[in-house]
């Protein structure tokens, strides 16, 4: 008899995270099991109690979701599995009769706040910003402390946390910016999926030695083969002083995909280290790109050399 998947997600229930997960068919079927943060989803794939684990990683607003990026890059070796875009509506929660005029503390995780840190100082600009573990755990957290008699308290969460811990939306889409959308990524232990053609590849880069000219030596590999990347972000190495920073590039295309390889392979000899992160299906409409003619050249180029090698006398 087969055994129902788990996957960890940054909890409780009523997250973005969870809305995300259930728009994929087969993740919706398995058994969702929430944790208080990143770091608690990412332990519980590493010690096998969870399959897979989801998390967010990429905010169009705010950028990359440094707390999940670094633990990817620097604390766990986990690879991703594929990657999810959901469209993000943040509402204010409080319990029933709150006014806006009467809110004094607003609870949510800090991506969230500085998505809305413009309309929080124009409309409730006495109120103190408190941290949480997700956005979820703020409605939770609100919804208690209000049962048990405090005031003035709202959450900054998805609009249907408010039914699963008794409060009202006071205010919608209150994001500073139209189009707000968040990247999430299914991490397992190990394996890469299959090439469907329309892929990405993340990895990162460990430059040798902090010098002029080394990022540009990085980029040359991908322009040279037209490889598009589709995020490019420094880090503090946190090994070093200032200055000590690796790479983190998401390109266009599949480590199976030979370009890709040749890539991969040059970074390798090349740079000081290289880390992957994974290569796996993105989120997406497939759309033609320069890539495709570039494979297909590399390809004749590679059938060319060869068939100059078997004319070598031996």
């Amino acid at each position: 008899m087969a055994t129902t998947q788990r996957i960890g997600f940054l909890g409780p229930f009523g997250t973005f995270t969870e809305q995300a997960l259930l728009t994929q068919a087969d993740l919706a079927k398995a058994e969702l099991v929430p944790f208080r943060s990143v770091p608690d989803v990412l332990d519980a794939v590493t010690r096998g109690d969870v399959d897979a684990g989801f998390v967010p990683i990429e905010n169009s607003i705010e950028g990359t979701v440094n707390f999940t990026q670094d633990a990817l890059i620097f604390d766990y070796d986990l690879l991703i599995q594929r990657e999810i875009v959901l469209d993000i509506e943040h509402c204010l929660l409080a319990a029933a009769g709150t006014q806006l005029h009467d809110v004094n503390t607003v609870l949510s995780i800090p991506v969230a706040t500085a998505q809305c840190s413009a309309w929080l100082r124009e409309t409730i600009p006495a109120a103190d910003v408190q941290a949480a573990n997700s956005t979820a755990d703020a409605a939770r957290l609100v919804g208690e402390r209000s049962k048990a008699g405090e005031k003035g308290l709202a959450a900054l969460a998805p609009a249907n946390a408010a039914k699963l811990y008794g409060l009202e939306v006071i205010a919608q889409d209150i994001a500073d910016h139209a189009g707000n959308q968040t990247r999430f990524v299914l991490i397992a232990r190990e394996g890469i999926p299959a090439s469907t053609g329309h892929d990405k590849t993340g990895i990162v880069v460990f430059q040798r030695a902090d010098e002029p000219g080394s990022l540009i030596s990085i980029l040359q590999e991908f322009a040279a083969r037209r490889i598009n990347l589709s995020l490019l972000s420094s880090r503090p190495t946190k090994a070093g002083g200032l200055g000590d920073y690796c790479f983190i590039i998401y390109a266009d295309g599949h480590v199976e995909d030979e370009l890709m390889a040749d890539v991969l392979r040059d970074l390798h000899t090349k740079q000081g280290g290289v880390k992957f992160l994974g290569s796996y299906p993105a989120a997406g409409q497939a759309a033609h790109s320069a890539r495709e003619h570039a494979d297909a050249r590399w390809q004749q180029a590679d059938d060319w050399v060869n068939e100059l090698r078997t004319q070598i006398r031996r």
